[in-house]
This record gives structure tokens, sequence and C-alpha cells, in this order.
């Protein structure tokens, strides 16, 4: 009875029940997965906020001096006294140092107590002057400034005083009977005298490279006084000339800017001292040089062929992007005289040939979107999304026809404002590594607080921006 029942049971077989609610789930996890997929695989797009502003580029640079310097060979051998103070204008017949040909000048001076002196109120603010300008300047990277400032004082020290000098030398030459071993040395020319030498006296610009400007390879040599110097040595530079230049190394894209402006307002970081210099360009084979000629100061830095200097240039101002958010892209070039401007609806169009539905040859007007006008070639610049290249154009009122062929390029950026990629045309003004100036409020351009891709790479025209 058992085995009968066994023969008459019915075996179902499971079946896989597969409901709405199922096949919604899944959808949406496809699409949250695809969605998730495309966010982490693609830069996110950020937005810049457009704003007014100016570039505030580094425009302070090191130079090197040059001046019309004559250096002066003395015609005596002996011992070197200076009368004349560095950096003071002597004119002709002026005595400027005197020479010692035997050496017992000053051993009669210090005998008879004749080079003690008292400093006036005026030569001690002199001395003053000097250590507070080095004392502004002084840089521990150039340590060797510090040497050049010590020869420099010591030569202030000793010539501070220089007219109780030579009444003591005077005084000297009559009691100790010196009078012909003691030589006056005048000057021939009228100018500035310096006590150093560093082989730039004779410097041509058009022999200058980046290798002018290596410090560490830079010599300077102070002639300091009461040394023993021999016949046709060096005892001091005469600056005849108020003419003098600075020289400096700049980029290629700043030498054409420096070179329209003509003249730059420069700043003297020494002593905030500021003078216009006019600007000429000069290149070698690798590198750009800016030339600045100056027609007065040159006594203030004298003693100095190294300074540091700031340019003060014309700022341009206008909307600040960054140089991400650029980007170059091509249009057609559409004559003018086909392109037409509905002012009712405030919308260009053009009159196309096409075929209606029967084959037959007719004309569509054909909304599109402009982006330049350029009024010297007179065309616009029209996006590729709404024509083809080999279209045919029909001149309103015309037989005349255009046919679709030429590309141009313009620079532009992503405005974003209305949800989607609308691109911009710009006018660049000025730029440095990271903006860029652009011409507000032009026809096809932007406005200030608009919005636009922060990277211009991670969109495409028209592409619509999730926020």
């Amino acid at each position: 009875m058992s085995n009968n029942n066994d023969n008459n049971l019915i075996r179902f077989t499971k079946e896989h029940n597969f409901g709405f609610g199922t096949v919604l789930f899944l959808g949406i996890f496809i699409y949250v997965v695809i969605v998730l997929f495309i966010y982490f695989s693609s830069d996110p797009i950020v937005r810049y906020e457009v704003v007014e502003g100016s570039l505030s580029s580094q425009n302070i640079y090191r130079a090197i001096a040059v001046r019309d310097e004559h250096v002066i060979q003395s015609p005596y051998s002996g011992y070197v006294n200076f009368l004349a103070r560095e950096g003071q204008k002597v004119a002709v017949g002026d005595i400027v140092y005197t020479v010692d040909e035997t050496g017992k000048l000053n051993e009669y001076l210090e005998s008879q107590s004749l080079l003690e002196n008292t400093l006036t109120d005026k030569e001690l603010d002199d001395f003053k002057n000097e250590l507070v300008d080095f004392s502004h300047s002084y840089d521990p990277v150039s340590y060797t400034e510090v040497y050049s400032f010590k020869y420099s004082l010591q030569n202030s020290v000793l010539k501070l005083a220089n007219s109780n000098f030579l009444e003591s030398l005077r005084q000297a030459q009559d009691e100790g009977g010196l009078s012909t071993a003691v030589k006056y040395c005048t000057s021939s020319e009228a100018g500035v005298v310096s006590y150093w030498i560093d082989g730039f006296e004779n410097f041509d610009p058009a022999n200058i490279s980046m290798d002018t400007f290596d410090e560490r390879k830079y010599e300077k040599t102070n002639i300091s006084a009461n040394e023993l110097r021999a016949e046709g040595d060096v005892v001091y530079k005469l600056s005849e000339s108020e003419d003098w230049y600075i020289i400096f190394p700049i980029k290629e894209t700043d030498a054409e800017s420096f070179e329209k402006q003509g003249y730059i307002l420069c700043r003297f970081l020494r002593n905030q001292y500021e003078s216009w210099g006019a600007v000429s360009i000069i290149r070698n084979d690798k590198d750009v040089f800016c030339r600045l000629d100056f027609n007065n100061s040159m006594s203030s830095f004298v003693n100095e062929r190294f300074l540091d200097v700031e340019l003060i240039l014309n700022e341009e101002t206008g909307l600040k992007v960054p140089n991400s958010s650029i980007i170059e892209k091509e249009f057609y070039l559409i004559n003018e005289n086909y392109v037409i401007f509905d002012t009712v609806n405030n919308i260009y169009y053009v009159i196309l040939s096409g075929y209606d539905d029967t084959g037959q040859p007719i004309t569509i007007r054909k909304e599109i979107s402009v982006y330049s006008h350029d009024e010297e070639a007179h065309v616009y610049y029209v996006d590729e999304t709404f024509l083809t290249a080999g279209d045919t154009l029909h001149m309103e009122n015309s037989q005349q026809v255009f046919v679709i062929k030429d590309k141009g390029t313009l620079t532009g950026v992503y405005n974003i404002n209305k949800g989607y990629a609308d691109f911009k045309e710009i006018t660049i003004i000025s730029q440095n590594d990271e903006y860029a100036i652009v011409k507000p409020n032009s026809t096809y351009g932007l406005r200030v607080y608009d919005y636009i891709a922060l990277k211009a790479d991670t969109v495409s025209n028209d592409q619509f921006i999730n926020e």
C-alpha cells in the first residue's frame, strides 16, 4: 500500500518569480554603480567665480650698474693718503690724494700729534648715515659686502676730517722739511671719486651673459689709504657723467611689454630712491636682458656694482581668471552677410539649403549661436554643432550663396551659470604663471561674478553641469 502511495506523488520544480520590485531594485543598483564609476573615474567639475583684479607679479631684480668710469693711475711711488671722500664730487684742480715718497710723513705727524682731530657735527652725521645705510641693506648671504663696507668705513674715517689733515700736512712740510717728499695729486677732470676696482670699468653690454651675474666669481678690490703704491698703480676712479644704466636678465614674455612702455619707474631698494629709466632690450643666443638708462642719481650708487631694484609697472586690471580655465576652441567662419539677427526674438539665424520629404530643394531657416564677430575680417564664429562643412548658405533677399569650409580658433572659458557649459570668448590683457587678466564686459565675453569651470579640460561645450 505504501508503494502505491509513493507512485502517486507529483514533484513540482521551484519557480523563480522576478517581480517588479526586484527589477526596479536591480535597475537602481546598476545606475548607482555606473554613476559612482563615472564620478570617481573623472575629474569633478569645480566652479570658479570671476572677480575683478590685477596680477601681483614679482618685479624685483638683481641688476648690474654700469657707469662711465675712468681709472686713475699714480704718477709717483710712495704712501698714498686720500683727501677726497668716496662719492665726493671734485672739480678740475681739486686735490684728491697725496703721495709720500719717503714714508716719513706719517711718522712725523704721529710724533707731533698732528693726526689727532675732532669731528664736527656735520661730519659725525655723515659717518652715522653710512652706518645706517649699511644696516638697512645688510644681507647675511652676501657676506663679502661686509668687507667692502669695512674698507669704505676706513676711508671715510680718514677722509671725514680731510681739511684738518691738509692743515697738519702743510705744517709738517714747513716744520719737518718734507716739502719735496710729499706730492699733491689733483684731478684733471670734474667727477665723482671712488676707491675700488672690479674689472667692469670698461664693460661692454654686447658681451653680457648670465655668467656676468654670477657673484661667486665677482672680485672687488678696495684701494686703502696709507698703503705703499708703485708708479702706475691704480689710486682711484673718476666717474665724470651722471648718465649711467643698470642691466638685468628678464623673461622673453616680459621683453615686449617693457619695450612698449618706453620708460619704467625704478625703485632702488637700498634707499627707496625712485627714478625713471629709458628701456632697451638686449638679446644674446639664449637670454634676454633689460637695460634702463638714467641721467641722475649716479653718485648715490657710485660705490655699488650690484643693485636690487623693483620695477613699478602699470598694472593692468580686469577680470581675473585662472589659467587652468582657459581653452582654445575651433569654430566655423561664416561671412557676416549670411548671418541674420532677429531683433524681435533676439536670436541669430542663417538660411540653409535643404530638401523636403519629396527630395525637392528648399531653404531652411536655422538658428545658430554666435561666439564672436571679427569686424576686420567680416566673419562670425559659429559653433560646429549647428552647421557642417560643405553646407550652403543663402544671402537674404539675394541669389548669392556661401559654402561653409573655413575654421578659426578662439580663446575662451566655459561659463556654467545656466547649468551647462557655454563657451565664452576672452581677450587676455596680461598673464602670469597662474592667472590671466581679461577684458571685461565684451560683447561675447564674461561679466564679473560669472561662474566658470575651473579646469577647462574637465568639460565640453553644452555639457550639463550637475551641482
